[in-house]
Formats: C-alpha cells, sequence, structure tokens
C-alpha cells in the first residue's frame, strides 16, 4: 500500500509540476511581442506600363494580399474540410483531435502520425515560432492559440493564414498562387482548382502541380471527397470536379518584360521607397510595352547588320542602346540599354557617358538661328588650322574636300565639319557657349572641338535636349515612371514632366526644317520613309568610335547609339549614317504598322514665312530673314 502511496503521490507531483509550469509559460505568453495585430507580410510591388500591361513583379516573397471578404466561400469550405473541420467551433485548440491523435500514437507503437494542429496553431508555428519539435514549443503554440483567438476573428485568422502560407513554385499567399498557377482571379477559379489550392500548403514540393500534377489531382480528389463526405457539396458536383484537370502554367517567377528600364525604375524609386520590394506598391510607367519591343528588334537588327558587314567585330564589346521619346508630354516610350540583357545587364542608355559627334551640330545652328541667322546665310566651308602651345588642330570634313561658301542648310544636310566650325567663330565661342549652357548642358568644353561634340553623355539625357526641335523651342524632361501608388491605390508619388523654353516655336522650326532636309537629301537619307516627315541629324565621332542617329517625327523621336564598351573603334564603314540611321527607319516603319493615325505632317508655326533663294524655297521668320536677293512667296515681292 505504502508503495501505491508514494506512486500516486509522485504522478500527482508530476501533474502538480506541470499545472504549476503550463501556469508559467502562459502568463509568460506575452503577444506584444508578436505580429498578429498589425500584420504586414512582405507583399509584391508590381510593375506595369502605361497601358496597364504587365513589366514585371518586384518582391523578397511573391505575395499579392487578399481580404477575406475577397475570398470564395468554397474556398473557406475547401481548406477547413481539410485542414480543421473544427474551425469555427473551437478556441485555438482542438482537444478531441488530440486525443484522437494520442489514440493512434499508442495504436502505432509510438510511430508518429498526422498532427492535430488547428488552422490557428499552423498559423503560429509558420509567423511566430521557431521550427523545433519539442514539448515546450508544442505547449506555448497551444498556449499562443488560446490567447490569439480572444485577439482575433475567426475571419481575421483565416485572412492571415491564406495571405502568409507557402504554396509552392514561388507563391506566397492564396490570390497569387491562384495568378501563377492558373492565370485566374479568385472569383474565377473552378472548385477542382480550389481543392489543388488548398491540398499544396500540407506540402508544398509534392504537390507543386507544375511539378507533381498527378500527385495534386490526387491530393485535390481527397479534398473533394472530404467535402463531399461531410455534405458540404453536392453529388453533381463532386462528380464534375474529380473529372475536370485544370490547365497549369508553369511561369517563371523571375520574368521581366523590359529589364533595363525596371533597372532604371529601382534606381530611381529606392532612395525615396524603402520597402520597394515588400510594400506591395503599383508603379506606372509610361513605357508602352508594344513601342518597348519595337525598339528593341531595331536595335537587335542593327547590330546584326554590324556583325555581318565586321567578321571581326568583338561581340563581347560591341552594344548599343536605344531611347524613344513623345517629345511633347516627355513620356519614355521604350528605352533599350543593351542588345542582351542576359549577357550584359549594364545600362547604356542611362549609364554609358558616349559623345554624340555631329549629332550635336543641331544646336550648334540653333544657337544661330536663335541668334538671326537665316538658314539661308552663308558661312566658309574652308580649311583651318588653330594651335595652342605644342598642340596643332587642323579639323577636316569627312572626305576631305572644301565647298566654299555654302549656306547653313547645306552645312547642316551635309555635316560640314568646317562649316559648323567657321559658323561658332563667326558667332563668338563665348556667346556660343554661354547660349548653350542655357539650353541645360553641362560639362561641355569651352572650346571649339564643342561643336564636334567632343563631350560625353547618356542618351537619355541627350533625348531631352533634342525634344527642342520637335516641341518647338521646349525642352521636356524625359519621364519614365508616371505614378506610384501604395498597397491600398492611393497615388504617393506622380511624375511630371519640367519644361523649359529655349527657343521661340518659328525660329526652332528653322532648324527643324533644316534637320528634315538631312533625312531627304543628306546624310540621314537611310532613316527615310515615304509619307511621313523625319527630322534627325546623324553622328560619327573619331575613328567610328560612335555611331548615332538621332530623328524625330511629329509625334516622337528616337535616339540610337552603336560603339564597343571599351571605346574601341568600329569598323571605319560605321558611321552614323550606316549603322543607325536604318534602325530608326525599322523601327519607325514597326510603329507606323502599330499606330497607322501617327501624325504625319511637322506643323508650320505662325510667324515663318516661305521664299526662295537662288531658287530654292526657303522658309524665314522676322528674326532671320532671307538674305538679300531673294523672293518672298507671301508677299510676292523682291527683297534687295
Amino acid at each position: 500500500m505504502k508503495i501505491l502511496r508514494y506512486i500516486f503521490s509522485f504522478f500527482g507531483l508530476l501533474i502538480i509540476a506541470g499545472v504549476i509550469y503550463v501556469g508559467y509559460l502562459f502568463t509568460s505568453v506575452d503577444t506584444q511581442d508578436y505580429t498578429f495585430k498589425e500584420y504586414k507580410p512582405p507583399l509584391t510591388t508590381q510593375i506595369f506600363d502605361r497601358n496597364g500591361k504587365l513589366v514585371a513583379n518586384i518582391f523578397e516573397q511573391h505575395r499579392f494580399y487578399v481580404k477575406y471578404d475577397e475570398l470564395p466561400p468554397r474556398l473557406i469550405e475547401a481548406l477547413v474540410a481539410i485542414e480543421d473541420t473544427s474551425f469555427f467551433e473551437h478556441n485555438g485548440v482542438n482537444i478531441d483531435a488530440i486525443f484522437r491523435a494520442g489514440l493512434k500514437v499508442i495504436k502505432n507503437a509510438g510511430k508518429p502520425v498526422e498532427g492535430a494542429s488547428t488552422l490557428t496553431q499552423q498559423l503560429i508555428k509558420n509567423t511566430e515560432l521557431t521550427p523545433e519539435k519539442t514539448i515546450t514549443r508544442k505547449i506555448r503554440e497551444a498556449l499562443l492559440a488560446y490567447k490569439i483567438e480572444t485577439l482575433l476573428t475567426k475571419e481575421q485568422i483565416l485572412e492571415r493564414y491564406l495571405n502568409f502560407i507557402f504554396f509552392g513554385h514561388g507563391y506566397y499567399g492564396v490570390k497569387t498562387a491562384a495568378q501563377g498557377y492558373f492565370h485566374k482571379n479568385l472569383s474565377e477559379l473552378s472548385l477542382k482548382e480550389i481543392a489543388m489550392l488548398v491540398g499544396i500548403p500540407k506540402a508544398p514540393s509534392s504537390y507543386d502541380p507544375t511539378k507533381h500534377l498527378d500527385l495534386s489531382i490526387s491530393r485535390a480528389n481527397n479534398v473533394l471527397t472530404r467535402m463531399y463526405s461531410l455534405g458540404w457539396i453536392s453529388k453533381s458536383d463532386y462528380d464534375s470536379a474529380m473529372k475536370e484537370v485544370p490547365k497549369i502554367y508553369n511561369d517563371t517567377l523571375t520574368q521581366n518584360a523590359a529589364p533595363y528600364v525596371v533597372d532604371e525604375v529601382m534606381k530611381q524609386l529606392s532612395s525615396s521607397i524603402k520597402d520597394l520590394r515588400t510594400g506591395g506598391y503599383k508603379i506606372t510607367l509610361n513605357i508602352d510595352l508594344d513601342v518597348q519591343e519595337m525598339a528593341k528588334n531595331a536595335l537587335k537588327f542593327g547590330y546584326d547588320e554590324i556583325v555581318k558587314r565586321d567578321k571581326d567585330a568583338n561581340l563581347s564589346t560591341l552594344n548599343g542602346a536605344m531611347v524613344v521619346v513623345n517629345h511633347q508630354s516627355g513620356d519614355v516610350l521604350a528605352l533599350v540599354g543593351g542588345v542582351d540583357y542576359e549577357k550584359s545587364n549594364y545600362n547604356r542608355a542611362t549609364q554609358s557617358m558616349r559623345q554624340p559627334g555631329s549629332s550635336f551640330k543641331p544646336f550648334v545652328y540653333q544657337v544661330a538661328i536663335n541668334l538671326g541667322y537665316s538658314p539661308m546665310s552663308e558661312i566658309a566651308d574652308i580649311s583651318r588650322i588653330f594651335s595652342g602651345g605644342d598642340k596643332i588642330w587642323k579639323p577636316k570634313n569627312d572626305g576631305g574636300r572644301f565647298l566654299g561658301l555654302i549656306t547653313l542648310k547645306e552645312a547642316l544636310t551635309r555635316s560640314r565639319n568646317l562649316a559648323t566650325i567657321n559658323l561658332a567663330l563667326d558667332i563668338g565661342l563665348d556667346v556660343l557657349y554661354s547660349k548653350l549652357m542655357e539650353f541645360g548642358f553641362k560639362d561641355i568644353p569651352p572650346n571649339l572641338s564643342i561643336v564636334l561634340g567632343s563631350f560625353g553623355i547618356s542618351p537619355l539625357e541627350y533625348s531631352k535636349f533634342y525634344t527642342m526641335f520637335g516641341n518647338y523651342g521646349v525642352i521636356k524632361e524625359p519621364q519614365i515612371i508616371r505614378q506610384v501608388q501604395d498597397k491600398d491605390g492611393k497615388v504617393i508619388i506622380k511624375f511630371e514632366s519640367s519644361e523649359h523654353r529655349v527657343s521661340n516655336p518659328e525660329q526652332s522650326f528653322l532648324v527643324l526644317d533644316m534637320m528634315k532636309n538631312v533625312v531627304e537629301n543628306g546624310t540621314g537619307r537611310n532613316a527615310k520613309i515615304k509619307g511621313i516627315d523625319i527630322a534627325g541629324k546623324t553622328g560619327t565621332t573619331n575613328k567610328n568610335i560612335d555611331a548615332w542617329f538621332c530623328g524625330i517625327t511629329p509625334e516622337i523621336e528616337a535616339l540610337i547609339w552603336y560603339g564597343n564598351d571599351n571605346n574601341k573603334p568600329m569598323r571605319y564603314t560605321e558611321s552614323g549614317a550606316r549603322t543607325a540611321a536604318p534602325v530608326f527607319k525599322d523601327f519607325l516603319t514597326q510603329y507606323i504598322e502599330k499606330f497607322p493615325n501617327t501624325t504625319r505632317k511637322f506643323s508650320i508655326p505662325n510667324g515663318v514665312y516661305q521664299g526662295t533663294y537662288k531658287g530654292k524655297s526657303a522658309y524665314y521668320t522676322d528674326k532671320s530673314p532671307l538674305p538679300r536677293n531673294s523672293i518672298n512667296l507671301n508677299e510676292n515681292e523682291i527683297l534687295f
């Protein structure tokens, strides 16, 4: 009897100690240490183009949040049926399930069997506790479950569970999984698709339908059978769902429709939005994915043509860049930083500082026109030698010939270096430099080499200045991003293009018309397309290191650059005219096919008149009249 008394006393002490220990754990559990009240899981930020097409998902965990009211009732029923049938009755811990599990352990001689964790416990285990399998952790899990159920409603617990849990394939949360696996919103899911989704979290790697469709279907059928046995679905619904085999999409999480654009967007926003990858933002761009694809294809076309011509081209360094801008709004429609992002993610459109060469000449001519020169004013295309200290600079024209006195229009059309240098000397280098700085150029050399574009600038930055021609004297700041919304849809950042006028419309039109002649009759002929006005300028630097074409239509402009990343020369035949201008034509042909209603003709501002000079039609303004001995066609009189 004494032995039995000791045994009972011992077990009594154990029970008392266990109760005291559990009580201690219960009082030590402080829910303030956990994140349930302010549940903020990392959410996916999405980037869309101007037309609402998805460009890319940016995330640490790929998750889209869904509120409880947006969850289909069938989804809740399926989840509860397979995971926790008594979910809406228990207080966080299902005692009956624990006893059933205990009996099964005894029946199986101590071997582990299915667990008895409720959905509340599963949520706690996955979000708040470490994964070690100890009695202390299980007790803490149960106690937390009790406490959490006093703080949150059942609906709030389910909302957190379905948004947090992992569904395989990199998908976190049921909304993400539905869109990823089925390309559907939750409200569009079939009963079989719902059953597949709720079956995945038990073993995400095993039930991922992109890897093990047969196992996923089998698990879904178990869910359906459970729902039918509970009387939660009809026989006809059950039979129909059992036969269905949903279509599964095997999307890659790294899919990115415009990687160079996305890199630049992240660069622009990362300093102002610290949780950019986890905050669930919606970023809307000015980029048009269709135009982006056209630019990408055109740039690759030009690259392939270079390679065809030059069998010795260094494919590891040869590259290009292209920027397309709506010059009226400043919207960047396309930005391609290289011919192949997978081979090189270096963004030449934004990071590469390249010399613009002769493509810079229109700015020199704009200064001259603003000062009162006429397109028909004559300048000397003759050789000059410049010396400074021990250095001698003897610039020359392409081909080495001199044309004597020629008009500004002809000098720009033929891209005459010497004529442009003599124009700069006539204007005065100090005046030219100050006027170019007023346009907004920075870090340009205060010497004559400036007229030949001997400074570095990125294609995106350069596109800003080129807007002055198509925009009749107004420079628009190019903008890639339109706006940023937070996870609740509130606009938190809105981007608007700043602008400043640097020339009167009529004076700018004179230069625009000169650039139009470059394409019609000059170095830009390879960019010409019948039926649409195109203005532009080629650019080739010394030793064919850089090749440019900057083209303008009444609606858009496109800047194209090719060269070697290491600044080594390309083949001697690779010039702006041959290398870059055909790319503009290829791109614009695609653009017109997609947008047949694009404006075809440049408008002529008020204050622009037409006359003839030496038998040729010419435009002029009050500030830039035609030279003497010309005929004014507007007033039908001869100027002497």
